[in-house]
């Protein structure tokens, strides 16, 4: 006898069967005559997976991609979704960052604040490079905006190396 909507079962969660699949998406419990599920299931055939492109084979390659273009990571492994978000993130984030005047910091630093400044600016990958472009006038941290922009452009850097370390993990395994 069946039940109107028990709450999906998860004993079966390790079976590969196409049935496990299906009892396992629907919100109804197999009935107790059912004979029981098989155990052995063959892996599919090589060349019914996706083929592997060449970057993605390279977890390392990936992170770099990703690092560079902020996104870009996540694209080449097919995570269109993804990729749009963190360019948009990082990218509104440095854009807005320059637009309020914070400051960029430059390679070299006599202090290690400004070092790490630098690093977190750099972070942002080609919105880094573009901040010459974005920053014409300067920085102007004497307004609480440009103080507030500098933490912007800082903040992107981290958000895209969060990204860089998303799409590094995906293209390991390590993550699905």
């Amino acid at each position: 006898m069946k039940r109107a909507s028990p709450a999906p079962s998860r004993k079966r969660f390790f079976h590969c069967s196409p049935e496990a699949s299906l009892n396992e998406t629907s919100n109804e419990t197999p009935d107790r005559e059912s004979p029981p599920l098989p155990q052995n299931h063959e892996p599919e055939p090589v060349a019914a997976r996706p083929p592997k492109t060449a970057a993605a084979s390279s977890p390392l390659s990936i992170a770099v991609a990703s690092w560079l273009v902020p996104g870009l990571g996540h694209f080449l492994l097919r995570r269109t979704g993804r990729a749009i978000v963190f360019f948009i993130a990082v990218g509104g984030l440095a854009i807005v960052g320059y637009h309020m005047r914070g400051n960029v910091f430059p390679p070299r630093s006599t202090d290690p604040f400004g070092t790490f400044g630098f690093w977190a600016d750099a972070a942002s990958g080609i919105f880094y490079l573009l901040a010459r472009v974005f920053e014409r006038a300067g920085p102007d941290v004497s307004r609480a905006a440009g103080d507030y922009g500098t933490r912007f452009i800082a903040a992107a850097g981290i958000v895209n190396l969060i990204a860089a370390f998303d799409a590094y993990e995906i293209a390991s395994g390590r993550r699905g």
